[in-house]
C-alpha cells in the first residue's frame, strides 16, 4: 500500500472512529430545541500533523483530511461530509453576507503529541483559510490553551454555525440541495 493510499486509509477511520463517538453523544446532549428552530452545525476536520508559525499567527494543518464532517444537534441531527472546496466557499462572499469570514468561529484544536499522557488543546479563532498543496492553513488567534510547535494526529472542532452559515438545504451552505442534507 503506498503512502498516500495508507494516509487515505487513516483519514477514512479516524473519521468513522469520530463519527461513532461524537454522534451518538448527541443523542444525549441536551434537550428538544423547538422544532422550528434553525440547525446550527459543527464541524470537524483531521490531520496528520500541525505546524504554527506562533510570531505570524499562522497554523497548518498537514495533510489534511479532503472531506470536512459536519453534523448538528437536536431536534435536526443532519450529519455528513464536504468537500474542502465546499468547506472554504463558506467563506466567501458568495455564501451570502453570514459567510464565515464575517464572524470567524472559535475552534478547539485537538493535538496527539507522542510521549504526551493528554492531548494538548486550545481554543482558537480561525479566520483566512486556505489551501497549500494538501495542507489547510489558517491565521488564528489564542482564544485559550496553548498551541504546540509541532505534533502529530490532529482534530480541528470548529463551532457551531447557524441558518445563513454551514450546510444543508435552505442554508448558504454546501450545495447539498436537492439530495437533501446528510445524503449521499
Amino acid at each position: 500500500m503506498s503512502t498516500n493510499s495508507r494516509r487515505r486509509h487513516l483519514h477514512r477511520v479516524r473519521l468513522a472512529v469520530l463519527a461513532a463517538l461524537v454522534l451518538p453523544a448527541l443523542a444525549c446532549a441536551r434537550p428538544e430545541a423547538p422544532a422550528d428552530e434553525a440547525p446550527e452545525f459543527m464541524f470537524v476536520q483531521v490531520a496528520d500533523d500541525i505546524q504554527a508559525d506562533t510570531v505570524a499567527g499562522t497554523l497548518r494543518l498537514v495533510d489534511v483530511s479532503p472531506q470536512t464532517v459536519y453534523f448538528s444537534d437536536r431536534p435536526n441531527r443532519i450529519a455528513g461530509h464536504i468537500t474542502m472546496a465546499q468547506y472554504l466557499w463558506q467563506w466567501t462572499a458568495e455564501a451570502g453576507a453570514d459567510n464565515l469570514a464575517a464572524d470567524p468561529p472559535n475552534a478547539t484544536l485537538s493535538v496527539y503529541e507522542p510521549g504526551q499522557p493528554d492531548n494538548t488543546v486550545a481554543i482558537i479563532e480561525i479566520s483566512e483559510p486556505t489551501m497549500d498543496g494538501g495542507d489547510l492553513v489558517y491565521r488564528y488567534t489564542l482564544v485559550e490553551g496553548s498551541i504546540p510547535a509541532a505534533g502529530g494526529a490532529t482534530s480541528l472542532f470548529i463551532d457551531k454555525v447557524g441558518a445563513g452559515g454551514g450546510v444543508g438545504a435552505g442554508y448558504h451552505g454546501v450545495g447539498v440541495g436537492a439530495r437533501g442534507p446528510g445524503v449521499r
